[in-house]
């Protein structure tokens, strides 16, 4: 369900939102034929006869692109249809060779759903329309310097998945929180590589603007936005521009725009089609899709535990707070490595800690992706092992690691043992040391039992200081406490 939350107005106005994104089905052919559907080849060279429409030629639909698309819409609590029909979108432009794209208008294959995230602390869902199958067009090359246009079609007929939500966002935030939430379920469940710079998953954003309470303003289409930070700059962009627009006494007319980041603004492309300008008609080379429900819940039990549900498991399981158990289910990668750290050390609030904090920290001064992580899940949960059995203090525990960050092989126990790094568990040893730093600080003694909590802080600073950080921190705090008594 939808949570019910006041609308933010920017100068007065509410800002409404809707998503249209393409993401590109992870089959290795395309969803006609059987060319290739790799990143990176040279141009023209994996578009066939099929992908051309040359005459004699028929399409034959992928049973891997409705295998993927029938996971998304488990993944997202969707209807899905026994039986859709493709239709012929017509329009003339140079990368379309066959001057129309197969698609899916009256009955897509997924119908319904909703996508579930977290704005900060508040619970958000997103309603989507339907979920269609559909390809991809060529992609134009423009060569500014030659001052000519290529074609390059290898990526015609690519299969897509075209996810349509309702207008229920309200602001750059929301959108953007929800577009990283699916892009989140589609690689979970492999449907989408997600690579937003090779144009696998691309957001259009409908944005207007209205009063509240009045009827919906006229939209303007944001198209292509390949990053999460773009997107947030192109709607905000939008909307001031349309708001200003407004207050001048203008019309807002529909139309598809382009966003500029080395400018930050967003220009018009063409005033926006309506369906009826595409004359979509049922495709006559095509068989309506049929899918029993035997094939769907064949899907459904191959797939892996969606990253909400695990996100409720950890929080059920392992007392974990709801924005941890978030965090450590961006990804398949990062949840099986807390897992893994989980079950060795059985620590799950140490490892999220370690997770979210030194792992992340790491990570991102190398800048490194997580499945590329030097330091092993076994490793981090021995060493979260040493931890809690008091061998080692926190600060020891980041000397260690940053050894194992830095490919060193020997093991933990080995690196605490070379490092010196113990902690003290000598009481008789540790006593003396705090009697030591007692005598030697009698003011600080004095101003604690005076009622100054603060000079406690003092002490045992002093006395971890004469322990060389060796010294059980918690164990110093209780010493000193039973002296001071």
């Amino acid at each position: 369900m939808k949570t019910s939350v006041k609308s933010p107005l920017v100068m007065g106005y509410e800002v409404v939102i809707g998503f249209e994104t393409h993401a590109q089905l992870s089959t290795q052919s395309k969803i006609f034929s059987r060319a290739s559907t790799a990143f990176g080849a040279e141009p023209n060279t994996q578009a066939c006869a099929v992908d051309l429409a040359l005459p004699g030629t028929l399409p034959v639909m992928n049973k891997g692109a409705v295998e993927r698309a029938i996971a998304f819409g488990l993944a997202v609590g969707s209807h899905i249809a026994p039986r859709s029909i493709f239709a012929r979108k017509n329009y003339f432009y140079p990368d379309l060779p066959k001057g129309y794209q197969i698609s899916q208008f009256e009955i897509p294959v997924v119908q319904g759903g909703e996508v579930e995230f977290y704005l900060g602390d508040e619970k958000r869902s997103v309603r989507l329309v339907r979920a269609h199958l559909e390809e991809d067009a060529g992609k134009s090359l423009h060569e500014d310097f030659i001052g000519q246009t290529g074609i390059d079609l290898n990526r015609a007929g690519t299969p897509l998945l075209e996810i349509v939500t309702e207008p229920d966002m309200r602001s750059s935030a929301e959108a953007v929180a929800y577009a990283k939430e699916l892009h989140k379920i589609v690689t979970w469940i492999g449907i989408c590589d997600g690579n937003m710079q090779e144009g696998s998953f691309r957001c259009d954003a409908n944005v207007s603007v209205r009063k509240p309470g009045a009827p919906l303003g006229t939209r303007r289409e944001i198209k292509n936005l390949n990053s999460f930070k773009f997107m947030q700059q192109a709607i905000d962009y939008e909307v001031r521009w349309q708001i200003e627009r407004i207050e001048d006494g203008k019309a807002i007319e529909q139309a598809t725009v382009l966003f500029n980041p080395d400018t930050g603004e967003t220009r018009a492309m063409r005033t926006k089609e309506d369906a009826a300008d595409y004359r979509y008609f049922p495709d006559p080379d095509l068989p309506p899709l049929c899918i029993s429900e035997q094939w769907v819940q064949e899907i459904r039990a191959q797939m892996a535990e969606l990253p909400r549900v695990m996100a409720d498991r950890f929080v059920r399981e392992h007392g974990l707070p709801e924005y941890d158990a978030t965090q450590l289910t961006q990804s398949q990668a990062i949840a099986a490595y807390f897992q893994d750290a989980v079950l060795l050390c059985q620590q799950p609030k140490l490892v999220s800690n370690w997770v979210m904090g030194e792992v992340s920290r790491k990570l991102n001064a190398d800048e490194l992706e997580f499945e590329k992580i030097p330091v092993s899940a076994l490793q981090l949960g021995e060493l979260i092992k040493r931890i809690s059995d008091g061998t080692i203090s926190n600060n020891a525990a980041k000397q260690v690691f940053d050894a194992l960050w830095a490919g060193d092989v020997s093991g933990v126990d080995a690196i605490i043992e070379a490092k010196g790094l113990k902690q003290m568990n000598d009481t008789g040893a540790l006593e003396k040391i705090v009697d030591g730093v007692m005598a030697a600080n009698a003011k600080n003694v004095a101003e604690f039992k005076a009622g100054n909590e603060k000079a406690l802080n003092a002490l045992v600073g002093q006395i971890m200081k004469a322990s060389q950080g060796k010294a059980n921190p918690q164990q110093v705090n209780e010493l000193l406490r039973q002296k001071l008594a």
